[in-house]
């Protein structure tokens, strides 16, 4: 086994943050969060829609099976939610795999908040030299069959990447 293979100690692990969103467009937001620290405990809430967030796509929740009628009913308002990353993830960097996707929806989360961010997002290709990130998908696949987490789903989604990136070797930062 190389060392690029060998699985990381959890207290190595990067602190890694999903996002599951109303949709890809301009006009998207967040609707849930989910993220996994570095010792693997993990935190998962969904967000209740500003009322200028209006913008649903059906396909989107096809695939995170979270109705907005849910949001509406059990989410957490954005400065809740805000709130809660801040006092969980001061000072850390958070790792993601879709980072372009991601930062937006922080922002806007954040923005409507009327907040800063007191963590640094970062992408996962920081961790990762270029065979290794090859890798990643087939690696978090295997991380989610091997929890048997069928469902799309913020913090499920983070933990399987952070197992898979343990796995390439990849450590915090």
């Amino acid at each position: 086994m190389t060392a690029a293979s060998t699985p990381k100690p959890a207290a190595e692990l990067p602190c890694v943050l999903d996002l599951e969103a109303s949709g890809f467009g301009r006009s998207s937001y967040p609707i849930e969060v989910g993220y996994v620290l570095p010792d693997g405990r993990a935190r998962c809430t969904l967000i209740r829609p500003a009322a200028a967030w209006t913008h649903w796509d059906d396909s989107a929740e096809g695939v995170h099976g979270i109705a907005r009628e849910t949001l509406e009913r059990c989410g957490r308002p954005a400065a809740e939610v805000a709130a809660m990353l801040n006092g969980d993830l001061a000072g850390r960097t958070v790792y993601c795999d879709g980072w372009a996707h991601d930062y937006a929806w922080l922002g806007a989360l954040f923005e409507e908040a009327g907040m800063r961010p007191h963590f640094r997002l970062e992408t996962v290709a920081r961790l990762l030299d270029e065979a290794a990130l090859s890798r990643l998908g087939e690696a978090r696949r295997g991380a989610l069959g091997e929890l048997g987490l069928a469902r799309h789903r913020a913090s499920s989604d983070a933990r399987a990447l952070q197992i898979a990136l343990g796995r390439l070797g990849a450590g915090s930062a």
